[in-house]
């Protein structure tokens, strides 16, 4: 019976990209919670995975030249926000970085979650999922979100420095659509702003 859990399990995590980053609560219905915790220190002390903290793991990146990369911070956010079922959502001041709209990196690695709050370091990363209201989650998860969230870190009085034409002509038609659904839900002092990125 140990050997067929290890083996099913050994099997889900090949069947991922490197990278993945889980809990062991991802292999919940192929076992004991005994019988899943000896499996991952077994392919933990063979090389195979990589625990970065307690309850956290990665099936790694490996550069053949560097040897094993750094976990992405947003795969580890999200593998904290699935033990409780939560939706996560890029800060505003990272949003408008990703999308050129800032040059300023942020100094923290934070995300809004509605789950709870939670700080995680690894390594010399330090994550931060921050519990908001659901009001606050307009399009978690999504790249219209992250359109959301740009647009929120320049406020109501920064809003009409935001360079619409030359954004608006690099979002994907699907985000446009997603962004004119979400509009309505977004702060009001936004929403002229998003309908002409949207259009």
């Amino acid at each position: 019976m140990a050997g067929m859990i290890s083996n099913a399990i050994r099997k889900r995590i090949n069947a991922k990209h490197r990278g993945w980053v889980f809990t062991p609560q991802e292999f919940s219905n192929l076992g004991s919670r005994a019988a899943v915790d000896q499996t991952l220190c077994r392919l933990q002390r063979e090389g195979k995975i990589r625990r970065l903290a307690r309850g956290l793991y990665e099936f790694p990146r490996i550069h053949e030249r560097i040897g094993i990369l750094s976990p992405s911070v947003e795969a580890i956010a999200k593998a904290i926000a699935s033990k409780t079922h939560s939706r996560l959502l890029i800060s505003e001041a990272k949003a408008a970085n990703l999308l050129g709209l800032s040059t300023q990196v942020p100094a923290q690695n934070v995300f809004l979650t509605d789950g709870p709050s939670r700080t995680v370091q690894i390594g010399n990363q330090t994550i931060v999922l921050k519990h908001v209201a659901s009001s606050k989650m307009i399009g978690a998860g999504s790249e219209a979100g992250a359109v959301i969230q740009a647009v929120r870190s320049f406020g109501p009085e920064g809003v009409g420095g935001i360079p619409i034409e030359s954004l608006s002509r690099r979002l994907p038609v699907s985000v446009k659509s997603e962004l004119r659904r979400l509009t309505s839900a977004a702060p009001a002092w936004s929403q002229a702003t998003l309908r002409r990125l949207a259009a």
